[in-house]
């Protein structure tokens, strides 16, 4: 659903990413892991097409998004760190008008409802979200994945200013839409989220994709073992660290 091949991005003399390929099956979660700078936020927006690279391509359910950017958007959702709402309209005025950007109109009744099925209760669907916090901002996110039917969702350090409460019902809905079938790529500081959200995990730096697992094969502390390892040595000590777990 989402690939990248050789995908390269170049600002003057500094290569933000460097000959990435990467790819997102159906029903697949993959967490990318890095420091700040390390490519992930870059790797989101040359899929997002807000970017042109430099060489290389990427593709969304087999569209180049360099060659077809609005086709290429018809089976994406993007959920950045700050979903940016009117604050002057309620949820369901806020999920009515993003989808009717696209083309999609659905009832109040309807837009209520897929706005529980996001976890966000009627009530506060009704309030301004002027008074929303972080987490229900990303509930109307998802809520307008899931209104839209993408295939594809892309989030930018979702988990990031969370509580553990808004953090874990976070991860159960990305969990759902997993099993759903959605292919999901997120950028995240969160090794114990990634562990138990993803599929499978990448660890970047300095542009490059230096290491990626299945999640399911290693726990949480071994993970953050094998990435901190990378973070201080800058080199593939991978073998290092989990003997060292």
């Amino acid at each position: 659903m989402l690939e990248a091949k050789k995908l390269t991005k170049k600002f003057g003399g500094l290569t933000a990413l460097d000959a990435l390929d990467l790819k997102v099956e159906t029903g697949e979660v993959v967490c990318l892991l890095g420091a700040n700078g390390a490519g992930k936020t870059t790797t989101i927006n040359l899929f997002l097409g807000f970017l042109e690279p430099s060489s290389g391509a990427a593709y969304v359910n087999g569209v180049s998004v360099q060659q077809a950017p609005l086709d290429s958007k018809k089976h994406l959702a993007y959920i950045p760190e700050q979903v940016a709402l009117y604050p002057q309209l309620s949820g369901i005025e806020n999920l009515d008008y993003f989808l009717r950007l696209t083309g999609i109109r659905k009832s109040r009744a309807q837009l209520a409802s897929i706005l529980k099925e996001a976890g966000l209760d009627e009530k506060a669907a009704r309030r301004r979200a002027s008074s929303y916090s972080k987490g229900m901002r990303q509930k109307v996110g998802i809520a307008i994945a899931l209104a839209k039917d993408a295939k594809a969702l892309l989030l930018d350090e979702p988990l990031s200013g969370l509580d553990p409460s808004a953090a874990n019902a976070l991860s159960h809905s990305l969990r759902a839409l997993r099993d759903e079938g959605r292919a999901i790529l997120m950028a995240t500081h969160d090794v114990f989220r990634a562990k138990e959200i993803g599929t499978r995990i990448g660890i970047m730096k300095a542009g490059k994709l230096i290491d990626a697992f299945d999640a399911s094969t290693l726990d949480a502390g071994e993970i953050e073992r094998i990435y901190l390892a990378h973070m201080h040595d800058g080199a593939d000590n991978r073998e290092k660290a989990g003997a060292a777990a």
